[in-house]
């Protein structure tokens, strides 16, 4: 079942739908390129189920890249071109799903953005690393989950966006494309061909297991026994999601 990113009062819970579909390898079809990721099936298999889920309903077809951190993170899956300028509409969310953090946040891998506080709250939203995140992302928060990994041919799309000029709002530091900074701060509202995005997430390869060979980097730092458990108080966890809808779904890790 969905929920709409404006329902704030509503309560994360670990509950997920049930598999659709295994894959290992998707590509991330977009305005800027595309790009493959390796997904870890086996070793991160409840966040592989929940973003193949939203694969498959659709959701992250003709979404937008509506934060990019330079030299950190690339950061999607939460919201899509709405209207002129910066009105971006919510990707209905699934129940969130249980923290996995077996890999490590290094450069050219993918890994769930999550509310602040909770390690067991990732919906929809996910990020690729930018840079070595290992020391920061690996322990913050219980660490970032990490469930795939790019092919390294295709990383160069990767730093196009990463390099794009940003319009700052209140969904984040937002890559424009053929946008300057000056009609940022002038106001000038962009339009659909101005920001980068993600026609669809498409499954080509649906062979279980193929990233066996890739050389996969552990997350040697977290330390499980102390890693934050999920809230399951209804004042609690609906606290965090009237944070999370104040500010927009963004504030979900820190450099």
């Amino acid at each position: 079942m969905k929920h709409s990113s404006r329902l704030c009062g509503l309560v994360a819970s670990t509950l997920f739908i049930p598999t659709i579909t295994h894959a290992t390898i998707v590509e991330f079809v977009t305005s800027q390129g595309n790009v493959r990721v390796n997904l870890h099936d086996e070793t991160t298999p409840k966040t592989v189920e929940n973003f193949l889920n939203y694969v498959a309903d659709g959701d992250y077809n003709d979404s937008l890249i509506h934060r990019v951190e330079t030299n950190f993170v690339i950061q999607g899956g939460g919201f899509k071109y709405q209207d002129d300028a910066f009105n971006f509409g919510f990707i209905d969310t699934d129940d969130a799903v249980v923290n996995e953090p077996v890999w490590s946040n290094v450069k050219g891998t993918i890994a769930m953005a999550k509310l602040s506080g909770n390690a067991n709250s990732a919906t929809s939203q996910w990020f690729f690393n930018m840079a070595d995140n290992s020391t920061n992302l690996d322990v913050q928060n219980g660490g970032f989950t990490v469930f795939g990994q790019v092919v390294e041919e295709d990383l160069p799309v990767l730093e196009t966006i990463n390099g794009l000029t940003r319009c700052n709002n209140s969904f984040g530091a937002t890559p424009m494309v053929n946008y300057t900074g000056e009609q940022c701060t002038s106001g000038e509202a962009p339009g659909y061909e101005n920001f980068v995005t993600i026609y669809s997430v498409d499954i080509i390869d649906d062979t279980i297991v193929t990233d066996s060979a890739l050389s996969k980097t552990p997350n040697t730092l977290i330390d499980e026994d102390n890693a934050p458990q999920p809230d399951t108080s209804s004042g609690g966890g609906s606290l965090l999601w009237l944070l999370l809808c104040s500010f927009f779904g963004l504030s979900r890790f820190k450099r």
